[in-house]
């Protein structure tokens, strides 16, 4: 029986905090980071947002566009639950990239952030304990 490279694809679910606000997508993600800018600070409630990168038309919602709340617009957000308020993933690059939040994947993506960006704006009181490379904006 022959099979296709689609049907190969591992395939990881993603989710927010109450469950209503699901996702799709492939583990074929490009890169990975930890950032550390105030932006995603404040999204994530945290010192950084760990993120991976992929092709925004690899990600598919599997919920209702209603459970979706967009903060900003179809080129350039951040997509959370309606209902929670859990960051899912920006849309970046001019609306031809996401960036998964990685604690919201349900399943370990094969992917680990190879870096830490835009320290040059992290928060004061956390400390940066690993070897991984760091850049003061991008990488």
């Amino acid at each position: 029986m022959a099979t296709n490279e689609a049907s190969m694809k591992k395939m990881l679910t993603g989710s927010c905090y109450c469950g209503a606000a699901t996702y799709l997508v492939p583990d074929e993600f490009l890169y990975a980071a930890y950032c550390h800018c105030s932006n995603c600070r404040r999204t994530t409630g945290s010192a950084f947002k760990p993120f991976a990168g992929i092709e925004r038309a690899k990600l598919v919602a599997t919920c209702s566009s209603d459970a979706l709340q967009m903060v900003g617009d179809v080129e350039g957000n951040d997509t959370h639950c309606a209902t929670c308020g859990s960051l899912l993933y920006s849309v970046v690059r001019e609306g031809a990239y996401v960036h998964v939040a990685m604690g919201t994947l349900v399943d370990a993506p094969a992917i680990r952030p190879a870096h830490h960006i835009f320290v040059g704006s992290k928060a004061p009181w956390h400390q940066i304990t690993d070897d991984l490379p760091q850049y003061a904006e991008h990488a």
